[in-house]
């Protein structure tokens, strides 16, 4: 399995996520041309890509969906209020509707040797969902419609889980387990309390359909930690209210506290940035 942030932050999203035989974006808020961009950093093109995983409809995570659809003709895969909040919005301008393949939270399908795995999350958008990815063995790929998935035998998960304002069991059971992590730490809350966005904004943020803060990352990571995990990138970072050591230490002193044995295993923790691509994460 293969991770990289093309970008992550308040200001664009997309995020390249792929296996041996399956190719993939996640997210496509940033201009086609950044995205290409970024996919050539390790030799691969928006046209090499099976399709887009659609987490919601903000801006931030679909400005570049319209471009990248229209030119590539790929397949977008997005929940029922997510394609109508999409349509609806305009934000895209005119897409296919036939390249929309509606998904649903909690129901697997298979993308090539890829089993997807959606799953709720609390945000203030019309249906959103984060992602779990696991490369399997498969015979062949599917595509069209997602189907319900046959169980294959597993190799390695990686999960894409920001923009989420509280986690539960539900969420956890969705993370633990995975090879690698991509984990919002969207802001400070000191930083954001006193900072200069409207009390209005700053409720939203901090509420249960808003973001996570770093302590709260860290707290979440804590929790589901297992041996498994080698490599997690801190993404979504705010540019107003966070910065990358802030969100590094604190995540890292959240998880040193309560699981002091990691200062000793070899693991790895960076900040996906807004405006570069993060390394290639392979895990086999």
């Amino acid at each position: 399995m293969r991770l990289m942030s093309i970008a992550s932050g308040s200001s664009g999203n997309c995020i390249y996520a792929g296996s041996g035989n399956t190719h993939l974006i996640i997210d496509a808020g940033l201009s086609g041309k950044k995205i290409e961009n970024g996919l050539k950093e390790i030799g691969l093109s928006t046209a090499d890509m099976d399709g887009v995983l659609v987490t919601h409809e903000h801006s931030d995570h679909i400005q570049g969906l319209g471009v990248i659809s229209r030119r590539y003709h790929l397949p977008i895969y997005a929940t029922a209020g997510t394609i109508e909040a999409i349509m609806s919005s305009g934000t895209c301008g005119k897409i296919d509707p036939a390249l929309f393949h509606e998904i649903s939270a909690d129901r697997n399908f298979m993308l090539k040797d890829i089993e997807v795995g959606p799953f709720r999350i609390s945000h203030d958008a019309a249906e959103p969902v984060a992602y779990r990815l696991t490369e399997k063995v498969c015979e062949s790929g599917l595509s069209g419609d997602a189907p319900a998935v046959i169980d294959k035998e597993e190799r390695v998960s990686a999960a894409v889980c920001t923009d989420l304002g509280k986690y539960d069991d539900y969420i956890m059971e969705h993370l633990r387990g995975v090879s690698i992590l991509l984990l919002e730490s969207n802001h400070d809350v000191n930083m954001l309390e006193v900072g200069p966005y409207p009390y209005y904004l700053k409720q939203r943020i901090l509420g249960e359909k808003g973001h996570l803060s770093n302590e709260t990352a860290g707290e979440l990571l804590s929790k589901v930690i297992t041996d498994s995990m080698k490599a997690v990138l801190l993404g979504h970072l705010s540019h107003e209210n966070n910065f990358t050591e802030l969100a590094y230490e604190t995540v890292k002193q959240e998880l040193l506290m309560r699981h002091p044995e990691l200062s000793d295993r070899k693991f790895s923790m960076e900040v996906a940035l807004r405006d570069r691509c993060s390394q290639l994460i392979k895990v086999s």
